[in-house]
């Protein structure tokens, strides 16, 4: 089977992570498969991409197009002023997508592939718009698009063009078929998780030095919220649970991650971060990282902590943690639940509430049993939810079924 993976983005966030580790997973799986990945740049993916055997070509995707997004519009409720705003960009955006569009056309059809993977929301539109309509497409949703609008018009509008979609939790699948209907049929496929980079063994960084504080003392006990700058993963509920824990004078915090996203109004500033961080004086006991590499992060870190203030469609974050034998803590909402099982190889605390979060903070760091009694479960279930080859496998089934049903509907 020869596959065209189409990617809107050439960093590397969770969805690109998955992707990532999917075509590693299927490449293994079927020796004979060729997968070929389309990029907007020349970014971090295509380095990452380089450890598998995928082809990537880049075609540039215009800035007017990168830059489109609707995410300050949910946000500010969809009001006059954001529907303008919304208007402006797919004005530019419109008189840049024709010549664009005929690269991308010319790029999957010199491929030839048997089967086009979507990994994005502008991904989905942009594929079920080429204009071969003989090959089947697969969209790869890691979103909810219920509360995008446009997004879910566009959807809505091309839905007959996807053979299957693929969604990556239950929660997603849910989202996905209330938002479209009956068609595409939806296919519920978790991320996998490189185990063996990401396990409780392996090398640590120095992340007193990577996030500029001064070397801690013996006994120290790290606790990291990792995620990238996004307005919706918590970072101000993760400082002020660190602001009311100050008693616990040998707890330090660290934000692992950074900005991401080309969309307007998505996400938030270093300068965003340090200024809450200074007005909670915290200055020198929670700092930022910026983006270095995960699992050498995260082993690195006591106590792993996920607290998006908006349903995590997946939350690749928390299975790698897991993977890492860390001790977690998450709000388990969305796809999020799906991951865990609270108590056992988690804890919970309610999205929004740094009260909650401060308590379980304080809970893991008085109890060195529960931590590695906890890491060792998260290890365990790792190992059975999120292994690769098992994902591969029904990643490929999904992909064999749309190609068949397309070659039984073509000589109707």
């Amino acid at each position: 089977m020869r596959i065209t993976s189409l990617s809107v983005s050439d960093q590397l966030g969770g969805s690109e992570v998955a992707l990532v580790g999917m075509i590693g997973a299927l490449q293994r799986l079927h020796p004979d498969w060729r997968v070929q990945v389309i990029l907007p740049g020349d970014g971090p993916l295509r380095e990452r991409l380089r450890d598998t055997a995928a082809t990537c070509s880049v075609v540039p995707m215009p800035a007017a197009l990168a830059g489109m997004g609707e995410w300050s519009a949910v946000e500010d409720g969809w009001s006059a002023r954001s529907r303008l705003a919304l208007g402006v960009q797919m004005c530019s955006t419109a008189s840049v997508l024709p010549a664009y569009e005929s690269r991308l056309a010319r790029t999957v059809a010199e491929f030839q592939p048997d089967l086009i993977h979507t990994n994005g929301l502008k991904a989905h539109v942009l594929g079920a718009r080429l204009p071969d309509p003989n090959v089947p497409i697969v969209w790869h949703l890691h979103e909810y698009i219920s509360r995008r609008r446009l997004t879910r018009w566009l959807l809505r509008r091309y839905a007959s063009r996807c053979s299957t979609v693929i969604a990556n939790s239950s929660s997603v699948a849910t989202d996905v078929t209330s938002s479209l209907g009956a068609w595409p049929p939806v296919r519920v496929v978790p991320n996998s998780v490189d185990l063996s980079a990401f396990s409780p063994e392996g090398p640590q960084l120095d992340l007193d030095r990577a996030a500029g504080l001064s070397p801690a003392s013996a006994g120290v006990l790290r606790v990291g919220l990792v995620a990238t700058y996004g307005r919706w993963k918590g970072h101000e509920v993760f400082l002020d649970a660190m602001q009311r824990t100050a008693h616990l004078q040998h707890v330090r915090g660290y934000i692992v991650g950074g900005p991401l996203y080309e969309t307007p109004n998505s996400q938030l500033t270093r300068h965003d971060l340090q200024s809450m961080i200074d007005a909670r004086q915290l200055t020198g006991r929670v700092g930022l990282t910026g983006f270095i590499e995960a699992a050498p992060a995260m082993r690195a870190l006591d106590v792993v902590v996920h607290a998006s203030t908006e349903p995590e469609p997946f939350g690749l974050v928390i299975a790698e943690a897991m993977a890492c034998g860390r001790a977690l803590i998450t709000t388990g909402y969305g796809g999020a639940a799906e991951l865990i099982s609270e108590g056992r190889d988690a804890l919970v605390a309610e999205p929004g509430d740094p009260r909650a979060l401060a308590d379980a903070i304080e809970t893991l760091a008085g109890d060195v049993d529960l931590r590695g009694a906890m890491g060792a479960r998260a290890r365990e279930a790792a190992r059975v939810r999120f292994a690769p080859e098992a994902i591969a496998a029904h990643m490929s089934q999904a992909f064999e079924m749309a190609v068949s049903r397309r070659r039984v509907a073509e000589p109707a």
